[in-house]
């Protein structure tokens, strides 16, 4: 390889293009072919988020914001990138995207080293080894040993984004080295985040939507906002000015989490040396991160001493998205009034997509986000999930059917729990007694539920329309998941054994009473027609 690698030239980024293809083009066409590119992919989702807000900091200072909602809906009709402006803006940075610059290497440290001057294996740097399990991967003997310079880019975007907390190298030069090692900050910058992105079906339109107006009184930002090829290189200790950061989003876009650098050899990357950059705690940056959702946390507010404390709200691992689906709407989270103590503060970019769109419009919104295990020092899973929503749904002006949609979820939970209850009470009618077989049939059975609903809620979701009553098209929501619901109970009062048709009194709270799966059925059917009640007429429903 030769010595230097610009990422401005040379393909790094992996992308799904509009035939379904994989690709790898460089930043400038990243932009240049836009509108032919659905989304970047990443090795993992992860890294797709992460190369997407290196992509939104670019934009945002080629065009100079935008600064108003007028700039940005020039940007929304022009058909494409300014892609000159991009390129000069590009043009004028151009040393600091070179990824092996001698004195200012991308997103790195020129000269970062250990005591010991040691160089580690790329297990640090890429996230899809397990920690301390080289043998559970994909990846062995050449994959680990040596990566192109290419994929060294992208897992160098990630490690600053995603990288779990733990002990790092001592950086020599780093006053918080303590024996050598570099004691843990926390994770990437948005290891913490319940990771939202807006997706506009192409890359431009992508961008677009995930960029708020500079005038937009969702987000704040400090005149000193810029991503960190703007600011003075970093070195190997945490930088003068981060108390007083982050200055606003792109800033946390690019946020230097850790101080890295690659060692190159002449066929690739072999080798690498990862130490604590800049900490950033998540607390209270509602203001300033626009691609996350937002939760009120009491127990932070005890410990900080704080009225109102918001923590990201990060993704549930086997949770899908439309059952948190509340914490998204501006409705019910709205930003305006998250000063006030809203429990929920919904994502900026939701809130500009649901401003910025016609009400007739559909967008999907992506999470994506990290599973940390213990003390958040390895990476156990990686959450990647996909909702497409009418902006009637996002938008304040047809609040009746935000409600309906957030309605509909509150009963289709309540239906699964009583499937849960099911499978419990066939469990002790056929004599099962230990609180973890009860939770564990219950649990599997509402998986279950949960399974047969998810693709019918989403197709429900995406086809509501304002022109219609809400009600009508939650009823038929009622309907059809009462008929889903019923079909895993079903099955469940089908599989039950000979023993559970006989029944048998069990201890229920300070009591007992009979068990029997007639009894547990007729139980059941009570619960989801409570659960979801139809009380439409059949006139009404064929209106809507």
């Amino acid at each position: 390889m030769s010595g230097r690698f610009s990422l401005i030239d040379e393909p790094w980024v992996l992308v799904l293009t509009d035939d379904g293809m994989t690709d790898e083009v460089s930043l400038l066409d990243l932009f240049r072919r836009a509108t032919r590119i659905r989304e970047i992919v990443g090795d993992v989702p992860t890294q797709g988020f992460a190369i997407l807000r290196v992509a939104l900091a670019v934009l945002a200072r080629a065009v100079d914001g935008p600064q108003d909602a007028e700039s940005w809906e020039r940007l929304w009709t022009s058909g494409g990138p300014p892609v000159d402006r991009i390129e000069a803006y590009l043009d004028e940075h151009r040393e600091r995207f070179d990824l092996f610059h001698p004195g200012t290497p991308f997103f790195q440290v020129a000269g970062l080293h250990t005591a010991k001057s040691e160089v580690f294996g790329l297990a640090r740097l890429i996230a899809d080894v397990p920690a301390g399990h080289l043998y559970f991967t994909t990846r062995a003997g050449r994959g680990l040993a040596r990566i192109s310079a290419a994929e060294a880019a992208r897992w160098l975007v990630h490690v600053h984004a995603f990288d779990p907390s733990g002990i790092k190298s001592g950086a020599v030069g780093d006053p918080r080295v303590k024996d050598g090692k570099g004691y843990p900050i926390g994770t990437g910058a948005a290891g913490a985040l319940g990771g939202l992105s807006v997706d506009g079906g192409d890359l431009w339109r992508t961008l677009l939507l995930n960029t708020v107006p500079l005038d937009h009184p969702g987000l704040q930002r400090d005149r000193r906002d810029r991503p960190a090829w703007e600011a003075e290189p970093a070195g190997p200790s945490e930088a003068d000015d981060v108390a007083a950061r982050p200055y606003g989003p792109l800033d946390l876009f690019t946020w230097q989490s850790r101080r890295v650098l690659l060692a190159a050899g002449p066929d690739g990357v072999t080798g690498v040396v990862v130490a604590n950059g800049d900490r950033l705690t998540p607390q209270n940056r509602h203001r300033q991160e626009p691609m996350s959702a937002w939760r009120r946390s009491e127990p932070q507010q005890k410990k900080l001493g704080l009225p109102v404390v918001y923590m990201p709200r990060e993704h549930v691992p086997g949770r899908a998205v439309w059952r948190g689906l509340n914490a998204l709407l501006p409705l019910v989270a709205p930003r305006g009034k998250a000063d006030g103590g809203q429990p929920f503060v919904t994502a900026a970019v939701v809130e500009w997509a649901a401003e910025a769109l016609q009400a007739t419009a559909r967008v999907a919104l992506r999470t994506t986000g990290v599973v940390y295990g213990t003390q958040n020092a390895s990476v156990e899973d990686m959450l990647d999930d996909r909702l497409v929503v009418p902006v009637a749904v996002l938008s304040d002006e047809h609040p009746a059917l935000a409600q309906a949609a957030i309605d509909a979820v509150d009963s289709t939970e309540a239906a699964v729990r009583a499937v849960g209850y099911l499978a419990q009470n066939l469990a002790r009618a056929a004599g099962g007694r230990e609180p973890k077989l009860l939770d564990g049939v219950r649990d599997e059975a509402q998986r279950q539920a949960y399974t047969a609903l998810d693709g019918p809620y989403r197709a429900w979701l995406a086809g509501l329309d304002a022109e219609f009553d809400p009600l009508v098209q939650r009823e038929r929501w009622h309907r059809e998941a009462a008929a889903l619901v019923r079909q895993v109970g079903a099955q469940l009062v089908e599989s039950a054994g000979p023993d559970a048709w006989v029944g048998r009194e069990v201890a229920l709270g300070s009591g007992s009473r009979h068990v029997s799966t007639a009894e547990a059925d007729g139980q059941f059917r009570r619960a989801v027609d409570q659960a979801l009640p139809t009380t439409l007429t059949t006139t009404e429903e064929s209106a809507a």
